[in-house]
């Protein structure tokens, strides 16, 4: 399976797991000049900026070590994007992580969602 595959693969796996949590999905990469947000949600009182992690390996560390400091700072730039380009949206907002690990089947060995895992800078 390639790169791209298994990111298409986690974000519908992500997608499916937030549903069952009462999330709400409003959009599914939602694409600005700055780059991409994997899922834009409503749980609750809050909009949900939603950064997917999948990997098949841990070779490299778990997937929510794979999210830098600079990956940090651009999901906040592309949150306050979304934030002054949108109506009608709740005023309260966090950006979580959605954690996936695939077997060598392509099966989901661990999906854990990581709230509010990009604070403020």
């Amino acid at each position: 399976m390639r790169r791209r595959e298994t990111g298409i693969l986690g974000e519908k796996l992500a997608s499916d797991y937030l549903k069952k949590r009462g999330y709400r999905i409003r959009e599914a990469n939602y694409r600005c000049t700055e780059g991409e947000i994997d899922l834009v949600a409503q749980h609750k009182d809050y909009l949900v900026f939603i950064e997917v992690r999948t990997k098949r390996s841990l070779a490299f560390g778990t997937p929510e070590e794979s999210i830098t400091a600079a990956k940090r700072e651009k999901l906040r730039t592309l949150a306050a994007q979304y934030l002054q380009t949108h109506d009608n949206i709740p005023q309260l907002w966090r950006i979580d992580v959605v954690a996936i690990e695939l077997d060598s089947k392509s099966k989901p060995s661990r999906i854990e969602l990581i709230e509010n895992a990009v604070g403020e800078a």
